[in-house]
């Protein structure tokens, strides 16, 4: 958006707050450069020197020497904060320690390498994020960066060296950094690289051969260069907006080209960009939205739509304003974006014309002091004749405005009369005010200049002597009817100025508070499919059409909603919509490809491609989008690209946390598995090697419990590995607690040696649904870790009772118990109590796999320690009623 100022000695606002902003925080001083190697870190280094001689308190956060010697003995000088070592996959790597710095607090840290990222663990994932919690501690910081690590030039840069770097920065961070530039030659830089000064030889070589080619770097060194500029520019915009101060201020070229609906229009947009190309300037497509506009033809409108459309294919900036004039609008938003040349089209008018409004290019001439203005000649042919504007309320406006002038003008007269019998009114020409000025705000200034006429008639005729004709007798009279007329033309030109005024207002607020309620009900939905839906249903209310989503897949387009809702679309509206998706431009019914389509279909573009198409159908077969809201369209479909490239984006990062928790889990399970295996096979293995010799009763209850255990932890394994995919198939039937203990039981009874087991069930429980296999695993598992936990010689007890609204089954052991107010870790996957009695032996898998076997059935598990003496773990599985069987089911089931 466009930062609006009302006069031109107050501050923008929006610039006025951004700088407002930057008080209390750290500055940003970044060295930029073309290619590594340039010497940035160097350049870096001896500023961070030179402000320590000042006084400055610099410390050294991370500095990357790559094994140059003139680097390494620049940081000699300086205090270093060392770096904190981060686990990763078995691996320490060494990171910036922004807390450390933080409690040192120095004046300015020295940070090379602004765009690398941190190892997996950081607090943040990459080091420019650490850098702005730097500057919001209030600590300047100096920083390095190379040119193709800047977000929005990241494509081009891989354009041309066929490289692309995956680490990059978003251009905010340049917004309000101190940019220099270190700067040299390429072919200083190549002797560099040839001599190892940048990489080791080998690396040199290849270097050379591809990203370090002459072309190459000339092409960076002039990008590295231009960014460097433009964000100069944005900053000095920033600071002259937010001081006021007057100017153009011209370090830097800006180009506005001005744009109507008249035919030469695209002959103007392709002047200014050969102007732009040639001054390497930004530029901007301008219309000025006026009353007049709102008399513009359908066909002028598409022309209109189709130069702004050929402006932004062709890299413009496009805007639009509303003002009173096209002068007015020109010169306010000239002087908002600081412009240095316009480019207008001089068209050919009468001098009655020229007389009457004045020539634009004159009075931009005059307005603009230090604005150069070229004017290009039209090509001679009006974009339509004057007759073929809109002959509705626009222009010449309906017969019921005049209609309704006319009994608005009847009913003050009979109104003066009336009064004139009881009362003495002296100046009953003040009252025909009231109908020009209704008639000029409710229906235009021609309706306006009407109700005067009309009024200065019947005021002679009605009020003046000789009353009943149109004759003026008194000289002072006609006076009158001179000035009432006068008056009432200057009310109605006031009236109707304020009336396309307030339209113009209206339009603007009705388009923004369309794009803020769209954009409200954007942010609460969680879903692609509600927000496919949504867009559907905002775009079919606002445009009164047939709406649609596709998005691009293998086997082409796909329709993900629909409204109203529809199941397919016919084979011209998919090749319409591939086409949108392949070229980026809009195709269909009322655009300039396909054409034959019913339907009408926009690209959802956003910096990661095109990520699907809307598209609008009418019932009736005309245009689906009126020229006018062309632009409303525009805006809603960016809205909902960003939307739904937020929600990718959010998607990628679950999928990226998914991954690396599976890694966790693989490497967690990796370190189980050599330990928990090994130990079962080695009995097995010791035990067969016996055999061998001899038969033994012995031996072979130690191979059968060693391989029930083996076989119990495989099981685990797989049991696990169901519950993290989610494949649990539940077969849900009436159980009896006291036969699935006993079963439990008798299935632990090994790893239950030495145990006494009390039960402690209450009688007449009910039955329980649940799948009997699973609860089967649930109550091994519990039963195992309590008779592996519990100290030796100890019971077991096993309780269950009925309470209201559930049934609890509980188990408790006599031993260590659980590390306090850790309780619930203990159902995490893996999970081990390192330095408790609790880190002995085990998986951390068994009581993973009893929490995720109850969450699918539906019970709750929950861990904790006995109160009181003995002391001990108790876990419990707690059994909601709606899984309980009631005492006609259970007599049924019986």
């Amino acid at each position: 958006m466009n930062e609006r100022r009302t006069d031109g000695d107050r501050p923008a606002p929006e610039a006025f707050l951004r700088q407002a902003a930057q008080e209390g925080r750290g500055r940003l001083k970044l060295f930029l450069g073309a290619a590594p190697g340039v010497g940035k870190t160097y350049e870096m280094l001896t500023d961070g020197m030179q402000r320590k001689r000042a006084g400055v308190d610099v410390v050294v956060g991370v500095v990357e020497t790559h094994g140059r010697i003139e680097t390494e003995a620049l940081t000699r000088g300086h205090e270093i904060v060392p770096r904190v070592g981060v686990d990763y996959q078995g691996r320490t790597l060494a990171e910036m320690d922004i807390d450390g710095i933080l409690s040192r607090h120095p004046e300015l840290v020295l940070v090379d390498e602004l765009a690398h990222s941190n190892a997996p663990g950081s607090r943040h994932p990459k080091r420019y994020q650490d850098v702005e919690e730097l500057l919001a501690a209030g600590i300047d910081v100096y920083s390095t960066i190379n040119v193709q690590h800047i977000e929005s030039l990241n494509d081009v840069v891989a354009s041309f060296t066929k490289v692309r770097v995956r680490e990059t920065v978003p251009d905010r961070v340049l917004e309000t950094a101190e940019i220099e530039v270190v700067d040299i030659p390429p072919d200083e830089l190549i002797e560099r690289l040839k001599d190892g000064k940048v990489y080791i030889p080998d690396e040199a070589s290849r270097a050379l051969n591809h990203f370090f080619s002459k072309s190459n770097l000339s092409a960076l060194r002039e990008l590295a260069l231009r960014r460097a500029a433009q964000a100069v520019d944005a900053q000095m915009l920033d600071y002259v907006r937010a001081h006021a101060l007057a100017g153009s201020f011209a370090a830097g070229e800006r180009v506005i080209v001005a744009l109507s609906e008249r035919s030469d229009a695209p002959g103007l947009v392709r002047a200014a960009k050969r102007l732009a190309d040639a001054l390497r300037a930004p530029w901007t497509a301008l219309h000025v939205e006026t009353p007049r506009t709102s008399g513009l033809s359908a066909d002028d409108r598409q022309r209109l739509d189709q130069s702004m459309a050929l402006a932004a294919q062709l890299g413009a900036a496009t805007a639009t304003i509303p003002a009173r004039n096209v002068v007015e609008g020109l010169c306010a938003y000239a002087a908002e974006a600081r412009a240095t040349q316009i480019v207008v089209g001089k068209s050919s008018r009468s001098w009655w014309f020229e007389f009457r409004h004045g020539s634009v290019v004159d009075q931009l001439v005059r307005n603009l002091k230090d604005v150069a203005v070229h004017v290009l000649p039209a090509d001679g042919t009006r974009a339509t004749a004057a007759g073929s504007r809109s002959a509705g309320p626009g222009r010449h406006g309906k017969p019921s405005d005049y209609l309704y002038s006319t009994l608005m003008v009847a009913g003050v007269t009979g109104g003066a009369l009336a009064l004139g019998t009881v009362l003495d009114i002296a100046n009953i020409a003040l009252l025909y005010l009231l109908p020009v000025m209704m008639a000029a705000s409710l229906y235009g200034l021609r309706a306006g200049l009407f109700a005067s006429l009309a009024s200065s008639l019947a005021y002679n005729f009605f009020f003046l002597p000789p009353t009943g004709t149109f004759t003026v007798n008194n000289p002072e009279n006609v006076v009158t009817i001179v000035v009432l007329l006068s008056v009432a033309l200057v009310t109605s030109q006031f009236a109707a100025r304020m009336r396309a005024q307030a339209d113009l207002a209206t339009s603007s607020a009705r388009l923004n508070a369309a794009l803020a309620g769209f954009s409200r009900q954007l942010t609460t939905i969680a879903s692609d499919e509600e927000l496919m839906q949504a867009i559907c249903a905002e775009l079919a209310r606002l445009f009164d059409a047939r709406a649609c989503v596709l998005t691009p897949s293998d086997d082409g387009p796909q329709l993900r909603a629909a409204w109203p809702p529809e199941d397919k679309l016919e084979h011209m509206e998919r090749a319409a919509a591939q086409w949108a998706i392949d070229k980026s431009t809009p195709t269909g019914r009322g655009s300039d490809t396909l054409t034959g389509s019913d339907w009408l279909f926009y690209p959802m573009r956003t910096a990661r491609g095109v990520l699907g198409v809307v598209g609008l159908a009418r019932d009736d077969g005309g245009d689906p989008v009126p020229s006018d809201k062309i632009a409303l369209l525009l805006s809603l479909t960016d809205q909902a690209a960003l939307v739904l490239e937020r929600m990718q984006l959010a998607d990628e990062m679950r999928d990226v946390a998914r991954l690396k928790e599976r890694d966790r889990l693989r490497a967690a399970l990796l370190s189980s598995v050599s330990h928990d295996l090994r130990t079962p096979l080695t009995a097995i293995l010791a035990a067969v090697s016996e055999m061998r010799l001899g038969s033994s009763p012995e031996l072979l209850d130690t191979v059968e419990a060693e391989a029930q255990r083996l076989n119990r932890f495989v099981a685990n394994l797989l049991d696990m590995a169901r519950v993290e995919a989610g494949v649990m198939r539940l077969h849900v039937e009436p159980t009896d607690l006291t036969d699935a203990i006993a079963s439990a039981v008798h299935d632990t009874r090994a790893a239950l040696v030495g145990h006494e087991i009390k039960l402690g069930v209450s009688p007449g429980l009910p039955l329980v649904r649940v799948d009997a296999q699973l609860f089967h695993h649930v109550l091994i598992n519990l039963l195992d870790n309590a008779g592996r936990y519990a100290d030796p010689g100890t019971p077991i007890r096993i309780d269950a009772e009925r309470t209201p609204g559930e049934l609890v089954l509980s188990i408790l052991d006599e031993g260590p118990g659980l590390p306090p107010g850790r309780e619930e870790e203990v159902f995490q996957t893996f999970a081990r109590f390192e330095g408790s009695d609790r880190s002995k032996g085990g998986t951390g898998l068994g009581l993973a796999i009893v929490k995720g076997f109850a969450d699918a059935m539906g019970l709750v598990a929950m861990a904790a320690n006995r109160t009181g003496e003995p002391r001990g773990a108790r876990f419990s599985i707690h059994f909601p009623e709606r899984v309980l069987v009631r005492d006609f089911d259970q007599e049924k089931a019986l």
